[in-house]
């Protein structure tokens, strides 16, 4: 499923970034830590000109540990990069935030200037809720769905911060067909966006891959069957999700399952391994190198 969702704010965001990014010291992007690479854009590292960046993996408190723990290494291991796992309601993990960008940037802290950070990172990933829990009061506006922040805002803090929100924004048009459906099992993509039973079809084969236990747990399934259809069937029937005649409504069901994904009712889950993704860069290597070579002796053959 290759997604294209683009709103119009979302390419003047775009633009108003490219515009500030000099007036800022480091980035502070805001990933969801149930999909760390499939909810990291692509447009923030060419946004960020190489300033520091702060790899905030929120919503640890719904991601498996285990995959989260994999994903900081990785992440701490690239160069100008931290990353910290984050769950917004624990005061101590959001007052460390501020500490770690003045870490990154010393020469302005120790010139009793404040650090410029902006905050970035796709829709509902939690930016706005962690404005607020920075500043310790309701400024950014907040919801729980997608594309809720529309402009730039700018705000204050009392421990020598200046911080920038940004709209979540994705980029034109995610390739990596696993990522799309990641993205809008999350929440990350309205569900308006997307056929709604496609990506809970995925999400229930997903489930029966990674976490069948949760399934037999939440839904009181004796066995997890076979094929994707057929688990988000048995919850359906399960869930009592039925037309007349005994039909499963695989649309509720599709509903049902997804809610109680994103609500963390089936558990600490996370989407995608470190390990996954270090062959997928490995395999789209061999392909790049693949169609050079192709390339080239094409090339000498017109010679």
């Amino acid at each position: 499923m290759s997604i294209n969702w683009f709103p119009g704010h979302m390419h003047k965001a775009r633009k108003e970034i490219a515009k500030v990014m000099d007036e800022v010291d480091v980035i502070i992007e805001v990933l969801d830590a149930r999909l760390p690479q499939s909810s990291e854009n692509p447009l923030v590292d060419s946004l960020r000109k190489g300033k520091p960046t702060l790899k905030l993996l929120n919503k640890s408190d719904l991601a498996d540990d285990q995959r989260t723990s994999e994903w900081l290494e990785y992440f701490n291991g690239l160069p100008e990069t931290r990353a910290v796992a984050l769950d917004h309601t624990q005061k101590k993990q959001i007052n460390r935030i501020a500490e770690l960008c003045k870490q990154m940037m010393p020469s302005r802290f120790e010139a009793g200037r404040p650090v410029r950070a902006m905050i970035m990172g796709i829709p509902n990933v939690g930016k706005s809720t962690l404005i607020n829990a920075l500043l310790g009061r309701k400024i950014a506006k907040v919801g729980n769905e997608p594309a809720v922040t529309k402009s730039q805002q700018r705000f204050t803090t009392r421990n020598g911060m200046a911080l920038s929100d940004t709209p979540g924004i994705l980029w034109p048009k995610i390739e990596d067909i696993d990522s799309g459906y990641r993205l809008a099992a999350s929440g990350a993509i309205k569900d308006t966006a997307i056929e709604h039973e496609d990506v809970a079809i995925f999400a229930a084969g997903f489930m029966k891959s990674d976490y069948p236990d949760r399934l037999i747990e939440r839904f009181k399934i004796k066995e997890v069957p076979d094929t994707s259809e057929a688990v988000l069937d048995e919850i359906g029937r399960r869930r009592g999700c039925l037309r007349p005649g005994g039909i499963v409504d695989r649309n509720k069901a599709s509903t049902l399952l997804l809610n109680e994904i994103r609500s963390g009712k089936l558990g600490k889950i996370s989407f995608e391994t470190v390990e996954e993704w270090d062959e997928k860069r490995r395999i789209a290597e061999q392909e790049r190198l693949a169609a050079e070579a192709a390339a080239a002796e094409e090339s000498e053959g017109k010679e």
